[in-house]
């Protein structure tokens, strides 16, 4: 197998290509989605040379659909592939999760009917301040409903979603950034064990009180630590250097990673690949670039997920300039997230794999990968550190 030295692994939060065979056992529109097909359709195609280029429109070749506006190329120039999600669930956590090597057999609970009592009776407690809401809403809806009385009673907006999460909605001139962050460390704190909830989200905002308050891109994640090693924390214990670029290191709980850039959109996260790309010559480089389900997934915009992807695309070439010979990069997904069906919330669907690189045996079909984790097995074989207890590396088909 050719020397690979660094693998940078870029994942396009919630951009996912058809449904999976169980996607009815996760909710009634799972079955409809096609999140990139989809969302192609309802804007009258994409225009995405460069991953076209690297055989995005291919990987219909294995689902039976077309890309419109991306159609297969004869000629490839990267590897391409789908992968089925084997975990339990269908939410952020849990697929990076599979992707580094660790498959759920059990989902993450969640709260549909909001949290227990007294649990939120201690959170209280141990935060002084009383809350409101604690019931299952759109973030964007629940702070036009409540924000005034935050504002007023400065009480934290509780609330989750179909995914396992706590959330807190907090008013940045209200309760300061830091304080907000306490505040869901306690939750964290509260929440593993018994209630073991995949992640507590700090989902600040700001605007007069008019109604009229929006989101700030100051977010923060506090995810529950990964209950079993990852190829994160195996490629640091070999020496390698871990590079976190988004939030990264927010879902694996800050383990196994050495260096990283808390970046807040998708341009500032390829801002910072692009500088640990620049800067280091050897190890793993883990991005997550958010927007496509923050901004676009959960608020049905079609328009504004095509823009986003249109808008990823068009820096491809800065990526693939910054590449060296030793370097493999790949670009997958953790789920769905269909903007164009009724649903808000993630999707149950197959993933998208290309890789390109100089030893990235061009045209090479990966076909249909069983587990996200043989992603992450891959990743193993390619820097050297063994097998990993999940999944099968494909590293002898995509090398040259």
């Amino acid at each position: 197998m050719d020397q690979v030295d660094r693998v940078i692994l870029i994942v396009l939060d919630s951009v996912g290509i058809g449904a999976l065979p169980d996607a009815a056992e996760f909710g009634p529109y799972d079955p409809l989605a096609n999140t990139l097909v989809n969302t192609a359709r309802a804007v009258g195609g994409l225009n995405l040379p460069h991953f076209q280029q690297m055989g995005l429109g291919n990987i219909g070749l294995l689902g039976g659909w077309t890309l419109p506006g991306v159609p297969a190329v004869p000629h490839p120039s990267g590897a391409y592939g789908r992968m089925a999600e084997r975990s339990k669930g269908k939410d952020t956590t849990i697929g990076h999760w599979e992707i580094a090597g660790l498959c759920s057999e059990q989902p993450l609970p969640t709260f549909p009917d909001g949290f227990p009592r007294p649990l939120i009776a201690e959170f209280e407690r141990r935060i002084g301040r009383k809350t409101l809401g604690n019931y299952a809403a759109s973030g964007t809806e629940i702070i036009q409903t409540l924000g005034d009385e935050h504002v007023r009673t400065g009480w934290p907006i509780v609330y989750t979603s179909a995914d396992s999460v706590f959330q807190v909605a907090m008013h940045e001139q209200i309760i300061p950034l830091d304080e907000q962050y306490r505040i869901c460390q306690i939750a964290r704190e509260l929440l593993q064990g018994d209630y073991n909830v995949g992640r507590v989200i700090a989902r600040p905002f700001i605007g007069p009180i008019d109604g009229q308050y929006v989101r700030t891109p100051n977010r923060r994640d506090f995810s529950a630590p990964p209950p079993h090693p990852t190829i994160l924390d195996r490629l640091k214990a070999a020496g390698r250097q871990v590079m976190a670029v988004g939030k990264i290191e927010d879902i694996f709980a800050h383990r196994g990673i050495t260096d990283s850039i808390h970046s807040t959109d998708n341009m500032t996260g390829i801002d910072a690949t692009l500088k640990f790309m620049n800067e280091s010559e050897t190890g793993f480089i883990f991005t997550n670039l958010v927007d496509f389900d923050m901004l676009y997934g959960h608020r049905n915009n079609p328009r504004g997920y095509a823009d986003a992807l249109e808008a990823v695309d068009a820096r491809v070439p800065e990526l693939l300039n910054a590449l060296r010979p030793g370097d493999v990069l790949f670009f997958t997904a953790d789920h769905g997230n269909d903007p164009t069906t009724v649903s808000t919330d993630h999707s149950r669907e197959y993933v998208p794999l290309l890789a390109t690189g100089a030893h990235v045996r061009a045209g090479a079909n990966l076909g249909t990968r069983p587990t996200f984790a043989d992603l992450g097995a891959t990743v193993a074989d390619l820097l050297g550190i063994g097998a990993i207890p999940v999944g099968t590396s494909f590293a002898a088909t995509l090398l040259r």
